[in-house]
């Protein structure tokens, strides 16, 4: 049995989007997805990407995936990852694919000086709390995190400052 991470390949848009889709279904948000197979294309293959993706395979075979971006922390002056997505297809859990993609993220983290690896996790997801804090991960139940989309997005936009 053999793990690889390895960063996600062009022509792979629709493994990706599969993963995405299979995501919302466990998070019973897939009503939610409007991603197609070019915008994932174009995201993490143009020339200048913003999104990152890393697939995990077992055995050569894909098994989960993790996307992210870069942020800045303004206060200590420093760029950091933020996880958008992780996850691990369900006949594959417990093998360490999570943890793995995670440790992957971690050692860009380093690498490259940047100062931390955050995400968000679905209140109800009391696994993937427990896997987080079991990994060193800080709750940070003192923030909110905040959305502003659809026609809020347009109603703000349209607005005096």
């Amino acid at each position: 049995m053999s793990l690889n991470i390895r960063r996600a390949r062009p022509g792979e848009a629709g493994l990706v989007l599969a993963f995405i889709r299979e995501l919302a279904e466990y998070e019973k948000l897939s009503h939610e997805v409007e991603a197609t197979e070019a915008m994932i294309e174009e995201a993490l293959f143009a020339d200048d990407p913003r999104l990152f993706c890393a697939i995990a395979e077992w055995n050569g075979e894909p098994a989960g995936f993790a996307v992210w971006f870069l942020n800045f922390s303004t206060f200590n002056g420093r760029y950091g990852i933020y996880l958008e997505d992780l996850y691990v297809r369900p006949p594959h859990r417990g093998r360490g694919l999570g943890k793995a993609l995670l440790v992957y993220l971690a050692k860009q983290c380093v690498e490259n000086g940047w100062s931390r690896l955050q995400w968000a996790v679905l209140d109800w997801n009391a696994p993937s709390i427990a896997f987080y804090r079991s990994l060193g991960a800080v709750m940070l139940d003192d923030w909110t995190l905040c959305r502003v989309a659809g026609p809020a997005l347009t109603r703000l936009a349209g607005s005096q400052s």
